[in-house]
């Protein structure tokens, strides 16, 4: 998801996904953990959507 389409979002949806995407990531190193999962990366992608959220968040919320 580009940026741009997360700046379109509120701040109450950017809250929830954000939540849903933590959830997710925890998921998916459980996973990694107990056996090796097909694309590692996608860890990586996770930590900086992440990433990308909370700073969507904290402009929205110094904008106010």
């Amino acid at each position: 998801m580009k940026n741009s389409e997360i700046q379109s979002f509120g701040l109450e949806e950017l809250k929830s996904r954000l939540l849903s995407e933590q959830e997710a990531l925890s998921k998916l190193k459980f996973a990694h953990a107990l056996s090796s999962i097909e694309n590692p990366m996608r860890i990586r992608e996770g930590r900086k959507f992440i990433a990308r959220l909370h700073t969507a968040i904290r402009l929205k919320e110094l904008a106010k």
